[in-house]
């Protein structure tokens, strides 16, 4: 909320209402009145976090005093826009002022002539619903034509969440998800991309549903913020065990015609373009968005191994990797809302996305014997293209009832992708002298695959009181995926199938429903919620009549399996402190890449292969939240714990005969580490988490973020225990400045952005992962009149250090490695913002030239 702002402001006023006093009737006494409404956005109709709403005399203009010490009559409107002010004293009439950042003043005079007929205790209660109470734009906002700015932090805190602003994010403009994700607190971002909320794979979501797109493939400048859900309720999907993070992507519906384009360039080969576009007329407003990223790169891994035989030391290996990366990605975005009428709304969206990438790598592998006495080397060459297309339609009904808490909202989503890779790789290997240690070998890859995901959801909520809340929906998703994937073994432009090729498909489908219910018992806020859903994975293996998967609950003696409860409890300490306790119990299904049987042979010292026979996972998580409002800031502190009961997992051991005989003429190690999944017995996480903002000045903003977690976690394969424990914390800080000064000046609206992120190392079942240190740089310029066009410079990873790194060490082997991902970049972005306010298409123009204000 935008409490960062207005916080001081507030503190200023509550001082001054403790100095007066609005004296009640003599004969109403013992009357109070309750308030309740919603303010949004006249132009977008979208709510409005953080407005202040006052209570005073009509006649006098004095602030009311709650008749109960412990309320106040200034509230500050919740993320949804909504407020309610108790414990006014009885008044004839009174005036409610709303005051919101970048927005007109709103006013309502409200009358009352006689009490109610409520009664609680000896008091009679009058409730008054204001309703929907909109605000504009100040006036030389809207003579602009650019959307504007109402100064919100960047990080706001929910009841369930926290939310991120991305337009405060300029190390990320130009850029993917993947880089918006690095620059958040309480995520960590691995060297392919994948994101981590406190050490667990969170759900990602766009616009509150799933998505077939990774990362990677959703442009920073489509997004309007991240929701992060660290402990969901009933309400959300049971699979988010990690958590949930929510891409909301930009939906413009200001009134006439804007836009904002932008172009940026910068090394190694990066190019990126973005142009959103939007038109609001009567009941339609139609949007739109295109963009294009590319860029770049070539990084460097790097592995040092040590195998055994029970403890003895056998050989070493080292190998060295430089991998030169080009990616290109395009997607276009299309939709439109129609307002049936004021309180109904329809929607349809449209993405399309696309991408090509290739890769060239050059690997050179040195293998010595016992005595480290090198034995002969190895070159590796591959050549790997990639593509992939991909689309996702989504229809939506949106329906408020006479009160604006009362809401139905149904919607369908279908995503819709090919994918397709191919791959040439080369082994050449020579003894010390030089010579030939043995003939070449030649593997061609070749990959396509097919997906789709169907959404079917429906949502209904009412406020029945000012306490009392209910929602309720259903929702069905099915996946369907296809892959099909041949390798090769070339021989004088012979080609010999190999046993690594793998056809496979699977089908997942997922049956819910959930119910929560919130009230009030004296000072505590409750909600509980209730999810039950039914999933299915059948997978087959088309060449063989291997078939894998899951049916949850399998039978009626364990329907718990499939029982989600969660409780939310939570206690206003004051007007600006809460503490809160949750619980919930949720699901982590496997994914189809760890279930799915084929081997991945790219490197030829880690090979993967997923486990048929993996199951679900099921997680119990309990949290404790403190949250404290201050004038210049706030923190939030957390007390988790996690226990994961048959806990996916890693496990790596070198490969047997069997497999090295499948790879023998793949060109792979037969020293080579085969990496894997499993269902641990339990895994236990037991942390802290905190995050600070603090703002200096007007100008200076710093958001800090510590998580300290111990991990314990009980595994064995057949006599091997993989038990593992240990200590891990990392830590984030983001730092904003901006300078403002009333005078022109060059240096006026400039600024700047450093964020740092630490993680130590971190307990894996066989070994840890190796510390981390990285860091981002931004600065970025606005200018011309209402800060239409912007031009910011970032540098992504300052130091070149943002590499993942692992350590092994078990009876087999010890190995020392790291992999890069992406490597450091400068980018340079331009921005402009256009449009017209008063744009309309169905004006019609006279003979003399003139506007006609009658409508087309």
């Amino acid at each position: 909320m935008k409490i960062a702002i207005t916080v001081g402001l507030l503190f200023l006023v509550v001082q001054n209402i403790l100095a007066q006093d609005v004296s009640p009737r003599p004969d109403y006494e013992n009357v109070n009145i309750t308030l309740t409404g919603k303010i949004t956005d006249g132009l977008t109709d979208k709510p409005i976090p953080g407005a202040v709403v006052r209570v005073a005399a009509a006649n006098t203009g004095t602030p009311a005093v709650a008749t109960d010490n412990y309320y106040s009559t200034i509230k500050i409107t919740a993320q949804d826009g909504s407020f309610e002010i108790l414990h006014i004293p009885f008044n004839s009439q009174y005036n409610v002022t709303i005051t919101a950042i970048g927005y007109g003043t709103g006013m309502r005079t409200i009358n009352f002539n006689e009490p109610g007929e409520e009664e609680t205790g000896r008091k009679s209660i009058i409730t008054k619903a204001l309703g929907t109470i909109s605000l504009l734009p100040e006036a030389n906002n809207l003579k602009s034509v650019v959307v504007t700015s109402t100064a919100r932090p960047a990080l706001q805190f929910g009841i369930d969440r926290k939310i991120f602003d991305v337009e405060k994010n300029i190390t990320s403009k130009g850029g993917t998800a993947v880089d918006v994700m690095k620059n958040i607190p309480s995520l960590t971002v691995d060297v392919e991309g994948n994101v981590q909320m406190r050490n667990s794979s969170p759900q990602i979501l766009i616009d509150g549903r799933p998505t077939i797109l990774t990362l990677d493939q959703i442009p920073a400048d489509d997004i309007e913020r991240i929701e992060l859900l660290t402990n969901p309720s009933a309400k959300y999907d049971a699979s988010s065990a990690g958590g949930i993070i929510n891409i909301v992507l930009k939906q413009n519906k200001r009134k006439g015609f804007n836009g904002i384009a932008s172009v940026g360039a910068g090394t190694p080969g990066v190019l990126n373009g973005n142009i959103s576009l939007n038109v609001r007329q009567k009941s339609f407003n139609v949007f739109g968005s295109a963009n294009y990223n590319q860029s770049d790169g070539t990084t460097n891994e790097r592995a040092y191994r040590i195998n055994k035989d029970n403890g003895i030391v056998t050989d070493y290996f080292t190998q060295n990797s430089s991998n030169k990366r080009h990616r290109k990605f395009y997607s276009i975005r299309v939709g439109a809302d129609y307002f049936i009428d004021s309180k109904t709304t329809l929607s349809f969206t449209q993405g399309f996305h696309n991408g090509r990438f290739s890769n060239h790598e050059d690997q050179d592998q040195q293998y010595f014997d016992s005595l480290q006495q090198l034995d002969y080397t190895g070159l590796r060459y591959t050549d790997g293209t990639g593509n992939f297309s991909r689309s996702s339609s989504r229809l939506s009904f949106d329906k408020t009832f006479k009160s604006p808490d009362q809401k139905l909202t149904a919607d369908v989503t279908y995503n819709k992708g090919t994918r397709g890779s191919g791959s040439d790789i080369f082994n050449n290997y020579y003894s010390p002298d030089g010579s030939i240690y043995q003939p070449q070998s030649h593997v061609r890859n070749d990959g396509s695959g097919n997906d789709d995901q169907l959404t079917v959801q429906a949502d209904y909520s009412n406020k029945i009181n000012e306490s009392r809340r209910v929602e309720f929906g259903l929702r069905s998703f099915t996946s369907n995926t296809t892959t099909r994937f041949g390798t090769y073994a070339v021989d004088n432009a012979v080609e010999t199938k190999l046993p690594l090729s793998s056809n496979y498909k699977y089908k997942e489908t997922v049956n819910a429903g959930y119910f929560n219910y919130a009230d009030k018992w004296k000072s505590f806020q409750y909600q509980l919620g209730l999810r039950m859903e039914f999933s299915k994975l059948d997978g087959h293996l088309m060449d063989s009549a291997l078939s894998f998967g899951y049916k949850y609950p399998e039978d009626l003696k364990h329907f718990w399996d499939a029982l989600f409860p969660s409780i939310f409890i939570t206690k206003k300490l004051n007007e600006n402190q809460d503490i809160q306790l949750n619980y919930s119990r949720r699901i982590r299904r496997p994914r189809f890449w760890e279930v799915n049987p084929f081997i991945d042979i790219n490197d030829p010292l880690n090979i993967r292969q997923g486990n048929p026979a993996l199951r679900p996972e099921y997680t119990n998580s309990l949290e404790f939240n403190y949250f404290n409002q201050y004038k210049s800031g706030s923190f939030l502190g957390v007390l988790y714990f996690k226990n994961n009961q048959g806990d996916i997992t890693s496990y790596s051991d070198t490969i047997t005969t069997d497999v090295y005989k499948q790879l023998i003429n793949a060109g792979v190690s037969p020293n080579a580490i085969l990496n894997t999944f499993i269902n641990a017995g339990y895994t236990n996480r037991m942390g802290a988490e905190f995050t600070v903002t603090k703002k200096f000045f007007d100008n200076l903003e710093f958001t800090y973020n510590l998580d300290l977690q111990y991990r314990q976690t009980s595994a064995k394969v057949n006599d091997l225990d993989l038990s593992n424990s240990g200590f891990y914390w990392d830590t984030k800080l983001i730092t904003n400045y901006k300078i403002v000064t009333p005078q022109k000046s060059l240096f006026n609206n400039l600024s700047f952005q450093l964020i740092a992120d630490y993680e130590a190392p971190r307990v894996i079942p066989q070994g840890k992962t190796k510390q981390q240190f990285v860091s981002d740089f931004a600065m970025r310029k606005e200018f011309l009149r209402n800060k239409k066009a912007a031009i910011s410079f970032n540098i992504n990873d300052i130091f070149n250090t943002r590499r993942w790194g692992t350590i092994y060490d078990t009876e087999d082997f010890y190995q020392d490695a790291y992999r890069r991902w992406d490597v450091r970049t400068f980018r340079i972005t331009f921005s402009y913002k256009f449009g017209n306010g008063d744009f309309d298409i169905f004006k019609k123009r006279n003979n003399n030239g003139g506007a006609n204000d009658d409508e087309g």
